[in-house]
């Protein structure tokens, strides 16, 4: 029974986050587009898949993985995870310089740019507080990262949903979704906020 139950989970993930990419791959949006940009849009829906495993990691909700494993791994796919963004903002840089450079400059007539570039410095604010986790206090480091996290994923899923690229509605909705819940249930039990209480007082 034990095995049924972890192979279900596993299961579910994959079709999660493989559904997303095989609507993308499909998608008529497609059609004549330049490889870079391909692969810029491949590299968004990376990254919200990416965003969807770091919680499930971090929180041990995957079976088979040791709390010291998923740590690891977890540490990985945060890596994977700014190489992701990257990738999609400079395959973004390459297609049409003027329209990353009126997001960076939060100038940009599309809503969903402003969403995205502060999904991005959120990411990687997230990511240099790992790196400095040693040299940082146990509480600045908790809650610091705990909101960088949390913005990195409300404004990836607000920029997600308003761009209307290659991902079906349908599969962008469950992905997302998916993300805020296990984000949202990874931040409830690990009470990061209970830091900040406790220096206050």
């Amino acid at each position: 029974m034990k095995v049924v139950k972890v192979a279900l989970i596993w299961i579910a993930l994959a079709i999660s986050i493989a559904v997303p990419f095989g609507v993308a791959a499909q998608s008529p949006l497609l059609a004549w587009r330049q490889p870079v940009y391909i692969i810029a849009g491949f590299s968004g829906v990376t990254a919200l898949a990416f965003l969807l495993l770091q919680p499930l990691l971090i929180g041990g909700y995957l079976p088979g993985l040791s709390n010291r494993r998923g740590r690891s791994v977890h540490r990985i796919v945060g890596a994977c995870l700014v190489g992701a963004v990257v990738v999609h903002v400079a395959g973004l840089w390459i297609t049409s310089p003027p329209d990353v450079i009126d997001a960076l400059l939060f100038v940009s007539p599309t809503p969903f740019s402003d969403w995205g570039v502060i999904a991005m410095w959120a990411v990687f604010a997230a990511a240099l507080l790992a790196m400095l986790r040693k040299r940082l206090r146990p509480n600045v480091w908790r809650i610091g990262h705990t909101v960088c996290v949390a913005l990195a994923v409300m404004m990836s899923v607000a920029h997600a949903m308003l761009v209307e690229g290659t991902m079906g509605m349908v599969s962008k909705v469950m992905l997302c979704i998916l993300v805020i819940g296990a984000a949202l249930k990874v931040i409830i039990e690990r009470r990061a906020w209970q830091f900040l209480m406790r220096r206050r007082r």
